[in-house]
């Protein structure tokens, strides 16, 4: 789904991205309600940012990629911990484009995102490559989502990628 969030772009910066798990529901300006065999996933715009809500079987998890003023965590390269019996990765990245690099990859996502029924894109008036983008999928009992935040003005893409799910068993 791809939509025109009704807000100004304001010249944030990439740099300001932080990371956040366990965060209440912010307020969305757009919101794609997912149920992935058992598992229902909330994926959530916040202008520039994103946040993504789970719930399966009587446990939750929320993911948090915004300017959050206060916070003292900044976004992580990777991030692995356990959520209660969840096993939970984040993995993040910058990718630095030239203008018309930046343009190509910005139309090949959003093309990728807004016709996927577990994708949601969001663009902001005035600038046709400032949006952010999110992808969810169920693979293999676990439940994985992508994001991407575009700051045209940076020529900065971020990108990131996040694995939840049951622990497996420790090998021997």
């Amino acid at each position: 789904m791809l939509t025109i969030l009704k807000t100004s772009y304001t010249d944030t910066r990439a740099a300001d991205l932080a990371w956040a798990l366990g965060r209440e529901p912010l307020p969305a300006l757009a919101v794609l309600d997912l149920e992935l065999a058992g598992a229902k996933l909330q994926l959530r715009l916040l202008g520039a940012s994103h946040q993504v809500l789970l719930e399966e079987a009587d446990r939750c998890c929320s993911e948090t990629v915004a300017c959050m003023p206060g916070s003292s965590t900044p976004l992580p390269l990777g991030v692995s911990k356990r959520v209660g019996d969840w096993e939970y990765e984040f993995a993040a990245r910058v990718e630095i484009l030239n203008q018309g690099s930046f343009a190509g990859r910005a139309q090949e996502l959003l093309a990728l995102v807004a016709d996927h029924p577990h994708g949601l894109a969001g663009t902001f008036p005035g600038s046709p490559y400032a949006f952010t983008a999110m992808l969810a999928q169920r693979h293999e009992g676990q439940v994985r989502w992508r994001t991407w935040h575009a700051y045209p003005q940076e020529g900065r893409l971020v990108v990131t990628r996040t694995r939840i799910g049951a622990r497996m068993p420790a090998m021997l």
